[in-house]
């Protein structure tokens, strides 16, 4: 539904206001795109008033993550946005994951367009820590919109309306199309940011410890942090215990500053 925009000589009549109706059909990646990015197709339809001369259309997407359920994996890996699955209850919120406009050329009844999405790999990111969880299954999304219209009035004059952010559509997306989008572009492995301080010590370890990729230094790294904590059994709610585990973990390791 639009609502007219008043004009000084008057508000056109409410049945010229195009009324629209959204849609999503689907989704697929998006071809040649320099990052991964996933094409929404949007149908949209007018329901009511004049023909349209355009659409300045801003789309807002949402993830609603109480639409679906979760195994035990994906419950664990979802803690660090959620908490632990009894405080879900509480805790589970929409995630917002991008805002978009595109504009839409003048139609009459019926039209199509694509609403291109950009999927970050960035692990940092709430929206990119989910979708990494959910690995199988459908991802329940939320497409809300707004923007302006414009259509030409009786009086012939063209005037605009705005689209309230009441319209909405609802898609649930295939969580391995995300998943197989991603990996395309990563090469099967998550990106992870580096301050330029980390990597230069990273950097250096690898060097020192004769290690070929980055994976092989992360890896000996987390091989030595976990033999050095099992050999130091810790008692949980102590400050003795807190201060062995801290100094097993970090004390003469190559990288310590």
């Amino acid at each position: 539904m639009t609502a007219p925009c008043a004009a000084p000589d008057g508000v056109p009549g409410r049945h010229a206001v195009p009324a629209l109706a959204f849609a999503v059909t689907g989704a697929e990646p998006e071809r040649f795109a320099a990052v991964p990015t996933l094409r929404f197709g949007l149908e949209i339809t007018r329901t009511g008033g004049g023909p349209v001369r355009s659409v300045s259309l801003t789309t807002a997407i949402r993830i609603d993550v109480t639409r679906r359920r979760y195994d035990d994996r994906a419950r664990r890996a979802l803690a660090e946005l959620f908490g632990l699955p009894e405080q879900w209850a509480t805790t589970l919120r929409p995630l917002s994951w991008t805002r978009t406009t595109v504009v839409v050329p003048p139609f009459d009844d019926t039209t199509a367009v694509g609403l291109p999405v950009p999927c970050a790999h960035d692990t940092e990111l709430a929206v990119t820590t989910y979708l990494r969880a959910v690995r199988d299954g459908e991802v329940p999304l939320d497409f809300l919109f707004s923007g302006t219209v414009f259509f030409q009035a009786p009086d012939g004059r063209l005037r605009t309306a705005q689209i309230s952010w009441a319209e909405d559509a609802a898609y649930r997306l295939p969580a391995t199309l995300w998943h197989d989008l991603v990996d395309r572009y990563s090469a099967g492995g998550p990106w992870l940011r580096l301050s330029r301080k980390t990597h230069d010590r990273l950097d250096a370890y690898r060097a020192r410890q004769v290690l070929g990729t980055w994976d092989d230094a992360v890896g000996h790294l987390l091989d030595r942090a976990e033999n050095r904590t099992a050999e130091v059994p810790a008692t949980p709610g102590t400050a003795a215990a807190r201060t062995t585990t801290g100094t097993t973990e970090t004390t003469g390791a190559p990288w310590t500053t």
